[in-house]
């Protein structure tokens, strides 16, 4: 049977779950697209609704294009969304990635790409950060959203082993030194106010990349210090 109404029950889930409310309500996120369905088999995620335009041949419940374009959020729209259960787990090392009010959903999935890239054991995701399943944050991590851990934490206790603070211009050079022994959690903040001062007092280090201007994106000095760390821990 192939749907031909947008406002079929499980197809009308689509839109609601680009809300952060309706994701938060549901427990569930929605992802478009060939790749980032075929990165969730992948990882042995089996999807709460699978949908997939009539004639294309690929699995899921057959809609008419007309009808799946009009529930997409993208622009040239989609042969295939995936709806799914979001995965919440507990911080674990031996190396962690953590972000604190990273709120551009770009960046949040970027780093999600470049924590699995480079082995991490997950993204811890603390306040005021953009939500993961988002779409915006989804089709960033470029599948990476099913492929490793992801953990809330409301302070720097929960985070595991040393937590070494990246800062703009103070602490140790990365680079410079040995990274501490044991397990590891990369903190990075946002853009524009960077980490607040208690939570750099409270880390166990403090270091910066050194830059010839004012400041770097959050993705890519997450990305940088993970690469660096990743041979070490």
């Amino acid at each position: 049977m192939t749907i031909t109404d947008p406002h079929d029950p499980q197809l009308r889930q689509v839109p609601l779950l680009r809300t952060r409310k309706g994701r938060e309500r549901s427990g569930l996120f929605a992802v478009e697209g060939e790749d980032l369905v075929a990165a969730a088999s992948a990882a042995g995620r089996e999807p709460v609704h699978l949908f997939a335009a009539q004639g294309s041949g690929l699995p899921g419940t057959a809609v008419e294009q007309a009808v799946l374009d009009e529930v997409s959020a993208l622009g040239s729209g989609t042969r295939t969304i995936g709806v799914y259960e979001q995965a919440w787990g507990r911080p674990a090392g031996p190396l962690a990635v953590a972000l604190w009010e990273v709120g551009d959903p770009g960046n949040v999935g970027t780093v999600l790409r470049s924590a699995l890239a480079f082995g991490a054991s997950c993204v811890l995701l603390g306040p005021g950060c953009a939500d993961p399943y988002g779409p915006k944050a989804a089709r960033a991590s470029m599948g990476a959203i099913f492929g490793l851990p992801l953990a809330r934490v409301e302070d720097l206790a929960e985070m595991p082993g040393t937590v070494v603070a990246l800062a703009a211009r103070s602490g140790e050079e990365l680079g410079a030194g040995p990274w501490p022994e044991g397990e590891l959690t990369l903190l990075v903040g946002g853009e524009r106010d960077g980490l607040p001062a208690e939570i750099l007092d409270g880390a166990g280090q403090v270091r910066h990349i050194p830059i010839s201007g004012d400041s770097l994106n959050a993705a890519v000095a997450a990305s940088i210090a993970l690469y660096d760390a990743s041979g070490r821990v």
